[in-house]
């Protein structure tokens, strides 16, 4: 059984940091793709960054040069530091996965077999 684990979400300030954490389970670790997307309220699911199994990495034009997606095979673990965060930011933060997802697709939620349940970043004075 799959599980993808998000943790590090909380209220920061503007221009502060968070480091969001994805623990993944239940699947060959090192072949997956996975990605990180984010829900505002009453707004679609954004993609926010992908790492591909390669290490490869992708951002969304809104987050490049302040966040930075990696990986650790070791851990079995996703992680997004995130900097200079703006209260655009906030949003629910979904980790997603995906062994077979090409290249083109990986912006799109659709095509990610697995999610976490999300975590909730506040940015916020």
């Amino acid at each position: 059984q799959v599980q993808l684990v998000e943790s590090g979400g909380g209220l920061v300030q503007p221009g502060g940091s968070l480091r969001l954490s994805c623990a993944a389970s239940g699947l060959t670790f090192s072949r997956y793709t996975f990605g990180w997307f984010r829900q505002a309220p009453g707004k679609g699911r954004e993609f926010v960054a992908a790492i591909r199994y390669s290490r490869t990495t992708h951002y969304a034009d809104s987050v490049k040069g302040r966040f930075t997606i990696s990986r650790d095979n070791s851990k079995n673990t996703v992680y997004l530091q995130m900097n200079s965060l703006k209260p655009d930011d906030t949003a629910v933060y979904y980790c997603a996965g995906d062994a077979r997802i090409i290249l083109s697709s990986i912006p799109y939620h659709a095509n990610y077999d697995y999610w976490g349940q999300g975590t909730q970043v506040t940015v916020s004075s």
